[in-house]
């Protein structure tokens, strides 16, 4: 199901508060990434998406510090289902071998923390236990963040290894000896790697050095030559037995991880099972102080096409605010299928409304709370909205041009119980057809199952007795005298600021004969624009 294009996710929301989410997991991110909306008719399923999301919001409501150590596996997680993947019909390297262990650790851990948050683990978040596999890798059971092929994994493999470490040790000691007789020979000092280095201004030890048989200049630079021992006969001998034994090695541990991978491979199902559990504790817990941190709460899902809410925060325009040192005024919307038209003046809000009301909408159909006191929302089969594009404009389209481009696009996708949104559709036209276009679309809007909810400038262009009329209350109950005197002393980059402060967003119901508000010319002259000018203005009305 295509609930929104891309534009629409953008416009009411959806992609900030995905790029907000704090998600932990690369397996979070995919099932993020991955996330289909909920249609209508799946209304059981979205409630058991909420459901989810409140077990972990009623361990943050009750002791938010118990998640931390739940966080922090999380946190330590590393992508391995490729992997995974590979083990059924592949050696696996020491590198991969590594991940797959450190992988089961953080698994083990995450289904006992899992346990202690939970009395009864719901079955999506609920990890198999894996400790069988676990001590395969971990014979000794030491439960460290590493891996080695330890000697428990062959019998062949202690003996060989204690051969290989009596050779290195009698290699030591042929070289060490070899080393003090040239050090006494000659007055040398060599580095415990036995190495001499020589400055390039001692002359006399340089050509001494040069004439030692024994040695041969293995590097230098700009000050310095160094000088190495060259192996002795029996230092090549022994040298020569260790490639035959680690040759030897190479082919144990080679059958070693042959063994292990296969094993892993057996265990494929139940680990990738794991890692979507994973993605899926991941994300509720990412929802659920989400929903906490910005005061969001599970809609009530309902059979009915509505959207309700009271004290709605449209979030990126909320955070824009809160950066600014300013507050965000809730807005309470009821919507049904018909035309719903909001009308007000500039800088009143409608555009905020409108993107609010498409932010509850879609969040709920992906499965997060939503930014409100309380909602009910019956599930759409696509959400549109229609608003101004700038890549339009950029192609060489007039604004009018796009509008109509994009509304013949939003018709011929919205099917029963679409929920469209429409920003001051033909702005860019003239008055008078503007108005008309406006009302015909709204007529033919309003003749199909579908919840609209446009703004406008125009009068009486949604029929009373088929859509709902509201209106931005603005500056209607504000107190004038008070604001001009704040206008009167305040500088220019503060005037719109002190308006906004007055300005009232709710949304009231508006019965009778619609009639546009009329604050336009008073917000002009509060702003500064000269008496001539609104004088004359004032004529024309």
């Amino acid at each position: 199901m295509r609930l929104a294009n891309t534009k629409t996710k953008h416009e009411v929301g959806l992609d900030f508060v995905l790029r907000s989410i704090n998600i932990q997991t690369p397996f979070g991110h995919k099932l993020l990434k991955a996330l289909k909306p909920f249609a209508p008719g799946q209304e059981e399923d979205l409630r058991r998406e909420f459901n989810k999301t409140n077990r972990f919001l009623e361990i943050v409501h009750r002791d938010r510090k118990s998640l931390n150590p739940l966080l922090h596996q999380l946190m330590e997680v590393k992508e391995a289902t490729f992997t995974i993947e590979r083990s059924s019909e592949n050696v696996l390297s020491m590198v991969e071998l590594f991940e797959i262990k450190n992988l089961l650790l953080k698994m083990d851990k995450i289904r006992a923390l899992m346990s202690e948050l939970m009395p009864e683990v719901p079955a999506v978040f609920r990890l198999e236990d894996i400790l069988g596999l676990l001590d395969v890798l971990d014979p000794r059971k030491e439960r460290i963040n590493t891996f080695y092929i330890y000697d428990e994994f062959s019998g062949q493999l202690g003996p060989f290894r204690a051969e290989k470490r009596a050779l290195e040790l009698e290699v030591r000691r042929e070289m060490k000896q070899r080393k003090q007789e040239l050090e006494a020979r000659y007055g040398l000092a060599f580095t415990p790697k036995f190495e001499c280095p020589v400055q390039k201004s001692n002359e006399k030890l340089m050509q001494t050095v040069k004439e030692i048989p024994e040695l041969f200049m293995s590097d230098q630079d700009y000050m310095t030559v160094t000088y190495a021992m060259k192996p002795s006969q029996r230092v090549c001998e022994l040298n020569q037995q260790m490639e035959e034994l680690n040759t030897r090695l190479d082919g144990i541990e080679f059958h070693i991880r042959k063994g292990l991978s296969s094993e892993i491979g057996k265990w494929k199902d139940t680990l990738l099972a794991n890692c979507e559990r994973i993605a899926e504790i991941d994300l509720a817990l990412a929802k659920a102080v989400y929903a906490k941190d910005h005061d969001c709460v599970e809609p009530e899902i309902v059979r009915e096409h509505i959207l309700e809410f009271r004290d709605g925060r449209q979030l990126e325009v909320e955070d824009v605010l809160q950066k600014k040192g300013k507050e965000y005024c809730p807005v309470s919307i009821s919507l049904k299928e018909g035309v719903s038209c909001i009308t007000g003046a500039n800088m009143g809000g409608k555009t905020v409304c409108l993107k609010l009301a498409g932010m509850v909408a879609i969040l709920t159909h992906y499965g997060f709370f939503v930014p409100c006191r309380e909602a009910r929302v019956g599930l759409s089969s696509s959400i549109h909205i229609l608003i101004g594009d700038s890549q339009s404009l950029q192609r060489g389209l007039s604004s009018f041009g796009s509008e109509m481009e994009e509304l013949k696009d939003v018709l011929d996708h919205s099917k029963e119980r679409a929920f469209i949104l429409i920003d001051e559709i033909a702005s860019g036209t003239n008055p008078s057809e503007g108005a008309a276009l406006t009302r015909a679309v709204i007529e033919y809007l309003n003749k199909h199952p579908y919840i609209c909810l446009i703004t406008t400038h125009f009068d009486g262009v949604n029929p009373e007795d088929r859509g709902q009329n509201l209106q931005v209350v603005g500056l209607a109950n504000a107190d004038f005298k008070k604001l001009d005197k704040e206008l009167r002393y305040a500088n220019r980059k503060d005037r719109i600021d002190i308006v906004g402060r007055y300005m009232d967003y709710n949304l009231r119901v508006i019965q009778g004969e619609q009639t546009v508000s009329r604050e336009a010319i008073n917000i002009a002259k509060m702003l500064g624009i000269y008496d001539e000018i609104i004088d004359n203005a004032k004529k024309y009305m």
